[in-house]
């Protein structure tokens, strides 16, 4: 498999580079689409829509056989470029997550899976996926069918669900997600699987609107200042975690964005805060909820201000299933060698603290996540995921191809 996909180098070096310079976000992705949907064509696929903008496919035609479904994202960040690669995006966005990879490597795990489709004892289903960045396009490929069963056409006229799927009957068997990882000492190429448990914490996205009573600089008495009120709301945040989380809580709330004041001599009538707190229990990220709306309100009532709290989005942990987990592991250390493989049970420290919406996915069928080093620090590859310079390390996808088509053609040979 290995061999085979290092045979895909140089198209997914062209797959990369187009999807590198046409980045976009959220649902919005045209260009993308258009393309990945061409190039699934071309392969002998049909792919069909489902929901907003995600993309599915299959292979394989057994009725009777297990379904595993591979999963790549598709959309990009809203962050100006600044890496130095020939093939820049200049529209205002970046692939600074990596998802133009990961849909690349999913292209040529389903042009490996297509040359023994004729092998498959079950069917292997692909997912291409918008919206990852905002936590939300999961979910909705979920409510449009994306994991259900494969089934004749027309079956699912009236179910609303995405063409190829038939909602009276189980859904598929397991699913595999695969992320890039750049900045890190590790060779481009290696895997890290995840171990089993929750490998990647819940994440809730909050607006916090403090409205006030606007007025000039020079009679503040004569307004209540949603600025004030907006400086004592972040800090009395920060007590959370400090003092009502134990240590080993593993919790993170962040502030991002204050905007609403951009007049040095007036007290505006309101501000937006807007930040994301994680968590790795649902008790807790319940309890931070609860706390983050209690303090903001009552702070600002404090300052005579108001606190609107809003959850704008979000998504639960990610968990990883035993069985299917300790399975990867053993199917890549066959291919790819001991020293190329890493079981994250063995890493100290192994969580991180990044949320993923294929935890939607992980909560409807058992489910990994395995990580893929595509960008050694010692080797130049210095700056980390979602910053302005990121960049790759293109001689990893092979392997990151020959993981996913492997994992998928010997879950459903088993």
């Amino acid at each position: 498999m290995i061999k085979e996909a290092m045979e895909l180098q140089k198209i997914m070096e062209e797959d990369y580079a187009y999807l590198h310079a046409h980045g976009e976000t959220g649902f919005n992705l045209t260009e993308t689409r258009a393309y990945v949907k061409k190039r699934l064509t071309q392969m002998g696929y049909t792919p069909q829509d489902c929901g907003k903008a995600g993309i599915v496919a299959t292979a394989g035609t057994s009725e009777t056989g297990k379904i595993f479904l591979l999963r790549a994202d598709m959309d990009a960040l809203p962050i100006q470029e600044e890496a130095e690669v020939p093939f820049r995006c200049t529209g205002g966005n970046m692939h600074a997550c990596g998802h133009d990879a990961h849909t690349t490597m999913l292209l040529a795990a389903a042009k490996l899976i297509k040359y023994h489709e004729q092998e498959l004892g079950g069917i292997v289903k692909f997912m291409f996926q918008p919206a990852e960045e905002i936590l939300e396009g999961a979910k909705d490929m979920i409510a449009h069918g994306v994991l259900e069963v494969p089934g004749k056409p027309g079956n699912n006229q009236e179910s609303g669900m995405c063409p190829g799927s038939i909602c009276n009957k189980h859904k598929v068997d397991a699913a595999m997600m695969l992320h890039v990882m750049t900045g890190v000492p590790l060779p481009a190429g290696t895997v890290i699987v995840s171990a089993p448990g929750v490998s990647a914490p819940a994440a809730d996205f909050f607006q916090i609107e403090i409205k006030g009573k606007g007025c000039h600089g020079s009679t503040p008495h004569l307004g209540a200042d949603p600025l004030t009120a907006a400086a004592h709301v972040i800090i009395a945040l920060q007590e959370i975690a400090a003092r009502e989380l134990a240590a080993g809580d593993e919790a993170m709330l962040t502030i991002g964005a204050l905007k609403g004041a951009d007049v040095a001599n007036a007290i505006p009538d309101k501000v937006i805060l807007k930040g994301t707190m994680r968590a790795f229990d649902e008790d807790v990220r319940n309890l931070m909820k609860k706390r983050l709306t209690e303090i903001a309100e009552c702070v600002a009532r404090a300052f005579r201000t108001e606190a609107i709290v809003t959850y704008t989005s979000g998504c639960s942990t990610l968990v990883n299933d035993r069985e299917l987990s300790e399975k990867t592991c053993i199917w890549l250390k066959e291919i790819f060698g001991e020293e190329k493989v890493i079981h994250s049970q063995d890493v100290p420290g192994r969580k991180g603290s990044g949320s993923e919406d294929f935890a939607y996915v992980s909560h409807e069928v058992p489910s990994v996540m395995i990580a893929l080093a595509a960008g050694d620090v010692k080797e130049g590859y210095a700056y980390p995921l979602h910053h302005p310079k990121m960049r790759l390390d293109s001689k990893a996808f092979a392997y990151g191809a020959a993981a996913l088509a492997e994992v998928a053609m010997r879950y459903v040979k088993v």
